[in-house]
């Protein structure tokens, strides 16, 4: 029997369960995938809560890794015996599980040099810098950015990323410690927002000029501050709504503040086409194995703990990233 968290109700923490169920056999165009670790997000609050709905009961989670056990018919990119991660939204919902069944589309092999551990933490972050630094944007060296929640699982990698290729990060935190860690791993200069003026402190940051981007994933309470830090035709990512969602406003404010530019992407759009998927996914993981990019796994829980964990999640008690422990996390021999 596998062990799998679900909820029956949309709520708060409290209304995950852990529950026994028959995994069974793959169908066509599915695998079964004994899991190693699985990745704890920001976005698997958003379906508990119900913001982003799902049927019910419905299982929680959309990012995990793990090894093959079985393959259904049809399936031919992979067999068992294969190291794969994977992350989505609605099409692999039910991450946190020690085995399940998922459909081998959004499946990425996994390098024998990254381990599960590792997988868990950066897929979905990792794929988010990559589609941020070399999708969503012509940067160019001595660039600058603003990046809101510098201290956080995409913000460590996002600013690391952005530092290879020669831009200046300025990154929001809320503590001086989280600054310590955001300088540490890219940021040319932080911002406290507990007490400091972001749009006005970038301003002093940039001569009066403002950034080319903003990565703000944080939404209601940083959107107009975020609008306010760009310069003239600079480009605003709205990358979540970890405050609350941004209220319906009139484009025009963009020509106002310097024919701004404003996208909400969707990572599925970007890792769609399984090509363009394993060539940010392999860019990744190369500067993972090689170094480059380090990876901060500040938590770790048992799967059984889902509901402290999403407690701590929205406490905003998490540096970096956390993921769920399930068997042998480690998976391979190197990172």
């Amino acid at each position: 029997m596998a062990k799998v968290i679900r909820y029956h109700e949309v709520g708060g923490p409290e209304v995950l369960r852990q529950e026994d169920i028959e995994v069974g056999q793959p169908g066509p165009g599915q695998v079964r995938l004994k899991q190693g670790a699985v990745a704890l997000n920001f976005a698997d609050t958003y379906f508990r809560s119900g913001l982003y709905p799902a049927p019910l009961p419905a299982g929680v989670g959309s990012e995990a890794c793990g090894t093959i056990t079985a393959v259904g018919d049809g399936v031919t990119d992979f067999k068992v015996g294969d190291r794969v991660t994977y992350t989505g939204a609605l099409n692999t919902i039910g991450a946190y599980a020690t085995e399940r069944l998922i459909s081998a589309a959004p499946l990425i092999r996994l390098p024998d040099n990254i381990s599960f551990e590792t997988a868990a933490a950066i897929t979905m972050r990792g794929l988010t810098a990559a589609y941020l630094m070399r999708r969503i944007w012509d940067f160019k060296k001595g660039d600058t950015i603003l990046l809101h929640a510098a201290a956080g699982g995409v913000g460590l990698l996002v600013s690391q990323w952005a530092k290879l290729e020669g831009l200046n990060v300025i990154g929001t935190v809320s503590s001086d410690a989280k600054a310590e860690v955001a300088k540490a791993n890219g940021c040319v200069h932080t911002i406290n927002y507990s007490h400091e003026d972001v749009a006005k402190r970038v301003r002093e940051l940039t001569d009066g000029v403002g950034v080319n981007a903003v990565f703000d994933s944080v939404g209601k309470d940083t959107f107009e501050g975020s609008l306010n830090s760009l310069k003239v035709r600079g480009l605003m990512v709205c990358l979540g709504t970890a405050s609350g969602s941004i209220a319906p406003f009139n484009p025009q404010i963009l020509a106002g503040k310097g024919s701004l530019f404003l996208t909400r992407p969707a990572s599925a759009h970007y890792i769609a086409d399984p090509a363009e998927r394993a060539e940010l996914a392999n860019e990744l993981f190369a500067h993972v194995a090689e170094g480059r990019i380090k990876v901060d796994i500040s938590k770790r829980y048992a799967l059984e703990d889902a509901v402290q964990a999403h407690r701590d999640l929205e406490a905003r008690k998490i540096v970096g990233s956390a993921i769920f422990t399930l068997r042998d996390t480690k998976g391979s021999t190197s990172v």
